[in-house]
């Protein structure tokens, strides 16, 4: 039945993962952040189809030092990972609730995260991007400034500043990126990007025409890539960091 052949795909799939964590001396850890850009080295082939299960395996494996004892582990995970499926279409437009018509004027405005340097993010968002710089707010008493970034003409920014910020807080979609002033002086990075473990966010998303002239373009003003279009199992899309190295994922909206 269903069951069984869930139960049989992952134990085989933890009794290999065992196999190449013994023999040939790889933590896990490794293969699976390699295949979360696209990117799979030898012996580790079979991680490709089954990443969610090696992030949810690979800390209490590489704590198991027989064996034996990674099989046993791998015949309950299997058991488990058996029974645990995503939502069904029907389940998850029931949990869907009716908009309440009190939220009817809402609006996603904006996505915050922290940057080191604006030296290196703004010429970034602007001149790899394309973005705009919509508003720049100073907080001299927090020590602390806030760039919204945004896909605008130019041209329409406001030129009066409290016209300008009561126009740039009603754009879509906009990136605020807050700066705090100091963080440019130190050597390492200053925040974590939600890539890496523990995992939190993931990316935000640019939809552009052509992928791949987007990338060749990329590539030649020196961007860093994830994964580059034709990298890994999906084709036609491509994620690449900014400064602070949060992923930006590269998309047509017929690929995604």
């Amino acid at each position: 039945n269903v069951r069984w052949q869930r139960y049989r795909h992952h134990l085989i799939v933890f009794n290999m993962s065992a196999k190449i964590l013994l023999s040939n001396s790889i933590r896990f850890w490794h293969c699976a952040r390699i295949n979360s850009a696209g990117q799979i080295p030898y012996g580790c082939e079979i991680v490709r189809t089954v990443e969610e299960i090696v992030r949810l395996v690979h800390p209490a494996l590489n704590s198991l030092k027989s064996t034996q004892s990674i099989r046993t582990f791998a015949k309950t995970q299997a058991v488990k990972m058996a029974d645990s499926v995503g939502l069904s279409n029907e389940e998850a437009a029931a949990l869907c609730k009716p908009a309440d018509a009190a939220t009817k004027d809402f609006l996603f405005q904006q996505t915050m995260y922290r940057i080191k340097d604006p030296r290196k993010s703004l010429p970034f968002y602007t001149g790899v991007l394309g973005m705009t710089l919509l508003v720049k707010l100073d907080f001299p008493e927090a020590k602390f400034s806030l760039y919204f970034m945004g896909y605008e003409n130019p041209d329409d920014v406001p030129k009066d500043p409290s016209e300008r910020k009561r126009w740039a807080m009603t754009r879509k979609a906009t990136v605020e990126l807050t700066h705090n002033w100091g963080t440019e002086n130190e050597e390492k990075p200053v925040y974590h990007n939600g890539n890496s473990d523990p995992r939190g966010f993931g990316h935000i998303g640019i939809l552009v025409p052509d992928v791949y002239a987007a990338c060749k373009r990329f590539e030649e003003q020196g961007v860093e890539f994830v994964k580059k279009p034709d990298d890994g199992r999906m084709k036609g899309l491509a994620f690449i960091k900014d400064p602070d190295g949060y992923w930006i994922e590269i998309f047509k909206a017929n690929v995604v």
